[in-house]
Order: C-alpha cells, then sequence, then structure tokens
C-alpha cells in the first residue's frame, strides 16, 4: 500500500499522492451519486474513506486514519438508511425532505459540541492534527452532512456549503492547491444537488398533501 502515497504528479507545484487523488475522484463521484439519490453513493464514500485510511495507516498518521475509520462507520449506515428507505419515494428512489425545527436544533448542537469535543481532543494530542480546530469542524461538520445524507434531509446540502467555506480557503492557504481546487468543484456539485433536492422535496410534500385531501 505505500504506493498511495507515492507522488502521481505535480500541480500548482505541489506534489500530487495517488491516495489524495483517487480519494478525491471518488469523493467528487459519491457527491454525484448522492445529488441523483443512488444507493450507490455510499459505497462510494466508503471506498475514499478506506483508501484514505490506507494510506494515512501505512505513513503512521493515527489520527487521520481513525477519522476514516469513523466516515467508513456513517457510510456503512447511510447505506442501511437508504436501502430500507428506498420504498418510501414516489418514483422508486429515495424520498428528500427538508428536516424538522428539533432535528435542526439536534445536529447544529451536535456540530458545535462535536467540534468542541474534537477540536479539544486534537490540540491535547497535537499528533492526530496538524491544524486542531478547523480540522475538527471539517470532520464534524462531514459527519453531519453524512447523516443529514443517509436521513434524506435536504439540508445534508447547507451542511456541505458550511464545511465548503471552510475547507476551500484552508486547503489553499496551507498549499494543498489540488485538493483546494477539488472542494471548488464540490461547491458547484452541492449547489445543483440542493436546488433539486430542494426542488424534490416540494414535490413529495404536495404529493403526500394529495394523498391526504
Amino acid at each position: 500500500m505505500n504506493w498511495l502515497n507515492a507522488v502521481a504528479f505535480t500541480a500548482f507545484d505541489q506534489p500530487i499522492k495517488w491516495a489524495d487523488m483517487i480519494g478525491n475522484i471518488i469523493g467528487l463521484a459519491a457527491l454525484a451519486l448522492g445529488w441523483r439519490r443512488s444507493v450507490w453513493t455510499w459505497p462510494a464514500q466508503f471506498l475514499a474513506g478506506l483508501i484514505l485510511f490506507a494510506a494515512f495507516a501505512t505513513s503512521h498518521l493515527t489520527g487521520s486514519a481513525g477519522k476514516q475509520v469513523v466516515v467508513m462507520l456513517v457510510a456503512a449506515w447511510g447505506w442501511w438508511q437508504w436501502t430500507r428507505g428506498r420504498a418510501q419515494a414516489q418514483d422508486g428512489s429515495l424520498a428528500v425532505r427538508f428536516a424538522g425545527w428539533r432535528e435542526r436544533a439536534l445536529m447544529a448542537g451536535g456540530a458545535v459540541l462535536g467540534t468542541l469535543a474534537v477540536g479539544g481532543l486534537f490540540t491535547a494530542f497535537p499528533h492526530l492534527s496538524w491544524d486542531p480546530w478547523p480540522d475538527a469542524y471539517i470532520f464534524v461538520g462531514t459527519l453531519v452532512a453524512m447523516y443529514a445524507q443517509a436521513r434524506g434531509m435536504v439540508e445534508f446540502w447547507f451542511a456541505w456549503l458550511l464545511v465548503d467555506l471552510v475547507g476551500v480557503p484552508l486547503n489553499f492557504a496551507n498549499g494543498f492547491a489540488f485538493s483546494g481546487f477539488v472542494y471548488v468543484i464540490y461547491g458547484a456539485l452541492v449547489l445543483w444537488g440542493l436546488r433539486d433536492w430542494w426542488l424534490r422535496s416540494r414535490t413529495n410534500a404536495a404529493t403526500l398533501e394529495g394523498a391526504g385531501a
């Protein structure tokens, strides 16, 4: 697995490792599949996590590898959620909706408390992260987004936007131009996906109201 940490090419004067390139490409595919409400978004997210886990583990980056284990567990749970809930959709795909206020409050509270807890952990053990608080924010925000996606909530896309707002400038500022560029593409996909899920949530709501009339 050492080849994952080898340099594939150089872009913007930055060496691009195979793991970074492959993981980002699969991550983009996973986001596009999520936009299309395809259950295959979860195996793609799991595979991206597995590749990054292997790369970090071989580099003895225990903290980064541990984060990918959590991502893979959430991806497996998301697969279970979507395969169980597919019948809820009117066209055979996953039905999407806006979260209730209680759900939003729980996700926002979980994001704040999770970021404080993970950021504190990264600060106490510096070897777990190269930039504790932004890293904690992105990590917890990613988990919140994956949770909302698993539940078919439109807020999934808002969570990804909030992650991108930190992820894009952070990657460029730290010299990771390739990853920063990928985050820009993520942002474009998020906006398109948000529009699609938003419109579908309104269609689903109108269908339910019509059925109850």
